[in-house]
């Protein structure tokens, strides 16, 4: 699974740097929707998805705009870090199962099932960037 934790990473960095780059030319990195709850300084302190996506008013905007600010530059590097905790927690426990045994030699079952379960979730990980070229379709759950 070296290949599927290599490609979790490499679309993580590619994550990363969009999010990043969103926030050079504006104050802010986390964003709301025209027409939200704050008021006064709270609103002072985000970015108006309206005012960068000119979005034009039409019934959905409302629902685009709130999710567009949804998704903002800092929930996104939240959100890839929680990710990379997760990979680096598989990749921990995939060392662990190839060095640990018990007194017998062999793998302890409980680590075996921890890893497994860690497997699961990377691959849902994987399911995400499923589009992408380099996605291989064993890596399904």
């Amino acid at each position: 699974m070296d290949d599927l934790v290599e490609f979790l990473r490499a679309r993580f960095d590619e994550d990363e740097r969009i999010a990043r780059r969103t926030t050079e030319r504006q104050p802010y990195d986390e964003w709301d929707a025209v027409g939200d709850d704050r008021e006064g300084d709270a609103a002072r302190k985000y970015w108006s998805v309206a005012k960068i996506a000119r979005m034009e008013p039409i019934p959905a905007a409302r629902d685009l705009a709130v999710h567009i600010a949804r998704h903002d530059p800092a929930r996104v590097l939240r959100e890839i870090d929680a990710k990379r905790q997760i990979v680096a927690q598989y990749v921990e426990h995939e060392r662990l199962d190839r060095e640990t045994f018990d007194a017998e030699g062999q793998h302890a079952r409980s680590l075996v099932s921890l890893r497994a379960a860690y497997l699961d979730a990377v691959r849902e990980l994987a399911t995400v960037y499923a589009d992408h070229p380099d996605y291989r379709k064993e890596w399904r759950p």
